[in-house]
């Protein structure tokens, strides 16, 4: 897996005070759009496109401005086909362009599954390393905005599952700049998944500067000695909030890529820590968290105090908006988890 140019990386949970970088005060959301706007100033074979993306600016205001300012031969409205997006996105990226599909909501991939399977993932393969993909595909995803079915899914695992693509989950404004500008200049695709729930509820200073994040290291967000926490997007808060509210030192990974997985890091922090909960809102069978727990399991069994726990959706599809909190892991549910782990005797 190659990328595009090499970047000087920026940790911004790393950066020196000396440094001091000029910052601006943003959400999730506008950082995606600075972060569009900044890689297509960038690069010209850079082009975005999706349904709504245009005048609308996208279902979220991703998008919003773009148009006006690259004109619509770069910002393409398309019509609301997934497999039509997927698909021209995929003839794009054979000939040298860098598109950027945008799909409104995680549900509605599913129709375009047979594009992206076909025509994305394998292309690379199939053509001996002749043909490379470079398409980022955005995608929000997860609940917690009251939206209707097919809203709110959080199905990542059918990615992971896949071999041929990275997949990538920011958890907050600055991380999503730089590994959304990395996304879109690396050579293979990527789907970049956006936590909706958290678009407009965080807020922190991002640098203004270029930089660029790993695809495939996770962060430790918070260090710990009695418990290791692995969990990503919205997630991540849930999990800080937990850990502010139990009696043990929490470690907190925030995996960031999904797929290839950090297992370095991953195990080095169980094997520190000798007892781990994972925390993600996908449903719980075959969710990551399974493969994590395996991982672990395999490599980690003679290191551990505790089994693992792991806290998660049901095994339904998601529920109406009237009871959706209720489906939702929240910080309880991580705090329970947590102290579980912690009073486990062998």
């Amino acid at each position: 897996m190659g990328s595009e140019s090499e970047q000087l990386e920026l940790n911004t949970d790393e950066m020196s005070m000396e440094s001091e970088p000029d910052t601006e005060e943003m959400n999730l959301i506008t950082a995606v759009n600075r972060t569009l706007r900044q890689e297509m100033n960038r690069n010209e074979s850079v082009r975005l496109l999706g349904y709504d993306i245009g005048p609308l600016g996208g279902v979220y205001r991703g998008t919003e401005g773009l148009l006006e300012e690259f004109g619509g031969e770069r910002v393409i409205d398309t019509p609301l086909s997934e497999n039509g997006i997927i698909g021209t996105a995929a003839g794009m990226a054979m000939r040298g362009e860098r598109p950027v599909p945008e799909i409104e909501f995680m549900g509605f991939f599913y129709p375009a599954f047979g594009q992206f399977m076909y025509a994305v993932v394998k292309t690379y393969k199939r053509t001996g390393g002749e043909l490379e993909m470079p398409m980022t595909v955005r995608m929000p995803y997860g609940g917690g905005v009251k939206a209707l079915e097919y809203h709110q899914e959080s199905t990542e695992t059918y990615f992971v599952h896949t071999p041929g693509v990275r997949v990538v989950c920011a958890s907050t404004p600055a991380q999503t700049k730089g590994l959304l500008a990395e996304s879109i200049r690396n050579d293979d695709p990527v789907i970049f998944l956006e936590p909706k729930k958290i678009y407009r509820g965080v807020e922190e200073p991002v640098p203004t500067d270029e930089y660029t994040l790993p695809l495939d290291e996770a962060r430790v967000v918070r260090s710990g000695s009695d418990v290791t926490v692995l969990t990503w997007g919205a997630m991540v808060h849930q999990a800080n909030a937990a850990a502010a509210d139990v009696d043990a030192d929490v470690e907190i990974i925030d995996l960031r890529s999904l797929s290839p997985l950090d297992i370095e890091t991953i195990l080095d922090s169980v094997s520190k820590t000798g007892r781990c909960v994972v925390l993600h809102e996908a449903r719980r069978t075959l969710g990551l968290g399974a493969e994590l727990s395996a991982l672990i399991n395999e490599y980690a069994l003679d290191r551990l105090k505790a089994p693992i726990k792991r806290a998660t959706g049901y095994d339904a599809h998601f529920p109406g908006h009237d009871i959706e909190d209720d489906y939702l892991p929240d910080d309880d549910r991580a705090r329970y988890a947590i102290q579980a782990v912690m009073n486990y005797e062998f």
